[in-house]
Parts: C-alpha cells; sequence; structure tokens
C-alpha cells in the first residue's frame, strides 16, 4: 500500500489510462490525472483523483509519470511540447511510457529524458480496458534498474504481470510489436473465417462452439466473434489501432529486410475497414468488410448493393 508522499500523474485518461489510474488510486497513491478531454479530467476526480490541466501542471510533484497516450507523437508531445512534462519533472522522477511505437522512436526519446537527469522506462501494455481497470495488465517493460526500481510500486499497482525485457528502453517496445504483429493477423484470420461461415449457411454461433473447442481456436478468436454475433461493433480497440501498430511493423520490417507477408495482408484489411469508415469501430469491424464484399449475412454488418 503506498503512503500518501508517494505521488503519481497520469497523462492520458482514455479506455485505458482512467483504468490504470483508478487501480494506482485503490493502491493508496495520490494521483493526478490530465487529459486533452476536460470530461476525463472531470470523471477522475469523481473518481477521488485530482485534475490538472496540462502534463507540466500533472507532474510537478510526482515522483512517478505514467504515460497512456495513443502513438509516439503524442508521447512526444506529452514530454517536449508546450506545457509539457520534461521540464516539470521532479530530478530523478521516472517517466514510464504505455505507448505503442516504434522502438527507434522509444530510444531517441528515452535519450531525451535521460540527459537531463530523469529515468525513462519503457512499458507498453497489452490487456485491455477491463483489465486496465481492474490492475491486472501485463506490462512489457525494460529500463535501468534504477528506472524499474522507482516505478516498481505503481507498475505492481497497474499489472498482474510485470515482464523485464532489457536494461535498455526499446526493448519492451520491440517485445510488443512481435505481440501486436501476432494479435493483428489472428484478428484478421478470425474476421475471415467467421464472414466464410456465414456465407456458407453455417450457424456461426455453432460455428463459434466449434471452433473454441477446436485446434483452429486462438485467444483473439474466442475473445472478438462474440462482439460480431451480437452485431456489437462498440470499440474496445479499435481498427485504426491496428492500421497503427501493423503499420509500424511494417516499417521496422522494411528497415531490417525481414519479410512479413501475413501482417501485410492483415493490414490491408484494416486499411480497408478504416477507409469504409470504420476506423473507430472494435477491430473485429474488419468482418464486416468481407460481409460487405461477399454478401456474408453477419449481424449488423451493411449489405451488400
Amino acid at each position: 500500500m503506498a503512503t500518501s508522499a508517494q505521488r503519481i500523474a497520469v497523462i492520458g485518461l482514455g479506455s485505458m489510462g482512467f483504468g490504470m489510474a483508478t487501480s494506482l488510486l485503490r493502491a493508496g497513491f495520490a494521483v493526478t490525472g490530465c487529459d486533452v478531454s476536460a470530461g476525463s479530467v472531470a470523471r477522475f476526480k469523481a473518481a477521488g483523483g485530482q485534475g490538472a490541466a496540462s502534463p507540466a501542471e500533472a507532474v510537478r510533484d510526482a515522483e512517478i509519470v505514467v504515460s497512456v497516450v495513443v502513438n509516439a507523437a503524442q508521447t512526444e508531445a506529452v514530454l517536449f511540447g508546450e506545457n509539457g512534462a520534461h521540464e516539470a519533472m521532479k530530478a530523478g522522477a521516472v517517466f514510464v511510457s504505455a505507448a505503442t511505437m516504434d522502438p527507434e522512436i522509444v530510444r531517441r526519446l528515452a535519450a531525451r529524458v535521460e540527459a537531463t537527469g530523469h529515468l525513462y522506462l519503457d512499458a507498453p501494455i497489452s490487456g485491455g480496458a477491463q483489465r486496465a481497470a481492474q490492475g491486472e495488465l501485463t506490462i512489457l517493460a525494460s529500463g535501468s534498474a534504477a528506472a524499474f526500481a522507482k516505478a516498481r510500486p505503481a507498475l505492481d499497482a497497474m499489472a498482474a504481470k510485470v515482464y523485464e525485457l532489457g536494461d535498455a528502453p526499446g526493448q519492451g517496445a520491440a517485445f510488443k510489436m512481435i505481440n501486436q504483429l501476432l494479435a493483428g493477423v489472428h484478428i484478421a484470420a478470425a474476421s475471415e473465417a467467421i464472414a466464410f461461415a456465414a456465407k456458407q449457411g453455417l450457424d456461426i454461433r455453432k460455428v463459434y462452439e466449434v471452433i473454441t473447442g477446436s485446434a483452429g481456436n486462438s485467444w483473439m478468436f474466442e475473445n472478438r466473434v462474440p462482439h460480431v454475433l451480437e452485431g456489437d461493433y462498440t470499440p474496445r480497440s479499435a481498427v485504426d489501432i491496428f492500421v497503427k501498430d501493423l503499420g509500424i511493423v511494417q516499417d521496422m520490417a522494411r528497415n531490417a529486410k525481414f519479410p512479413v507477408p501475413m501482417s501485410a495482408a492483415a493490414l490491408q484489411m484494416f486499411l480497408m475497414a478504416s477507409a469504409a469508415g470504420m476506423g473507430r469501430d472494435d477491430d473485429i469491424a474488419v468482418a464486416k468488410i468481407y460481409a460487405q464484399v461477399t454478401g456474408a449475412p453477419l449481424p449488423g454488418a451493411p449489405k451488400r448493393d
């Protein structure tokens, strides 16, 4: 249990950040939240936290700063933009970055932070909004021993599993991109399979029952296909997340001259869904593209003209 002297700033109070911030509150930390949405800050204050108007204000008294934004550009803005966190951070504070991004960009940001005597922990997350709210995320972290030591109380409050994956920022990001490669491919494959089953005239609820008990199952099939069965594409993780993440995989692979045809094909399906106006839908909305193109009868999917 944290003492009242242990202060944490959480920057980014979206579906993941809000759950992480409230998990820290339950663990006894004094938590200040910051978000571009005033409504999100107000919601966090109603949950018992404190609010701040800017990253600089949020981090002023914090020993630990947890950044839960979407990408590298937002992380850089949080750190070095107008009213950014970097210059306002206490000496020796640790910046814990949860965003998924290219490992090379992580290394560049970490070098800028560490050059001024602060600590940087590369700590991308996995698990979804529900696990964030329960304090049961998986965190794929890398950084110095000092960064781990400083951040450890917060990590333990937010996660069920914390993997220590190296002593330098960038390793955590690389592990996360392997996870995202597999996750994106599995979602695209699940979308293709359930739409193909519907086109064959099969009872897709029975297909779900059979496949989840068979060798063709995957975690993503089991987790995402129920959204298709209910015709509910409320975003738990959005299509555009995988447009971004599989795009990063392509960039990394091109630089390494490593072929990634499976993830390239999956990326095209996410791009197609995004171009069709589904970018903010749940990532399994890729199934709606198959339905739209082929006429496969899926609940909540647009009908083919």
